[in-house]
């Protein structure tokens, strides 16, 4: 079971159970998009963004401010998109798993 934010990681084997979530959520809604048909504007800036996302999932914990600045790019671009709702929701809540970046 995770741990309420801000008390540490819960790792299930050798793995941080929030990087499971984020990569399963991640992958989950690149498959999404890939089946959508449809083209909008910010198409390869998802799908860029998407990318990046799982690629840090394989290396470890992400830092937290990368988290939140792609999934803000990813919100952007398709946002709007109401096929893709359910996966954004997904891939946003694993990112809130992370807690809020460090405030500057």
């Amino acid at each position: 079971m995770l741990r309420s934010l801000g008390q540490g990681q819960v790792t299930v084997g050798d793995e941080d159970v929030r990087v499971t979530a984020l990569r399963t959520a991640v992958s989950r809604l690149r498959r999404q998009l890939a089946l959508l048909r449809a083209d909008f504007p910010d198409r390869a800036v998802a799908e860029d963004e998407l990318a990046d996302l799982a690629a840090m999932t394989a290396h470890g914990v992400p830092e937290v401010s990368r988290l939140h600045r792609s999934l803000l790019l990813i919100v952007g671009a398709i946002g709007s998109v109401s096929a893709l709702s359910r996966g954004l929701t997904e891939v946003r809540q694993a990112v809130e798993l992370f807690g809020d970046p460090p405030r500057r």
